[in-house]
């Protein structure tokens, strides 16, 4: 894994450990972990897509904001290669 790549894993890492910890949530969270299988509810799933474009000063487009791609903090880098915010 290259280290942009790296950086971004943990900066998403970080912004979902974050949100899951202002639920009462702090068991670890693998990359691939379904996100709702995790305990975050719609809301959380609300705050995180607007932490993440804070995170990474980015405006999500309409048409990515689904829940395929914040299905886990995989499918959420993948999301932000993809748009270009890695």
């Amino acid at each position: 894994m290259d280290q942009a790549v790296e950086t971004t894993v943990g900066r998403v890492e970080a912004v979902v450990a974050r949100i899951r910890a202002e639920g009462g949530k702090t068991t670890p969270v693998a990359i691939g972990d379904r996100l709702v299988d995790a305990g975050m509810t719609s809301m959380d799933m609300v705050s995180l897509m607007l932490a993440i474009e804070a995170e990474f000063d980015v405006t999500i487009p309409p048409s990515d904001i689904t829940p395929a791609n914040f299905r886990s903090i995989a499918t959420i880098v993948a999301m932000m290669d993809r748009i270009g915010a890695a």
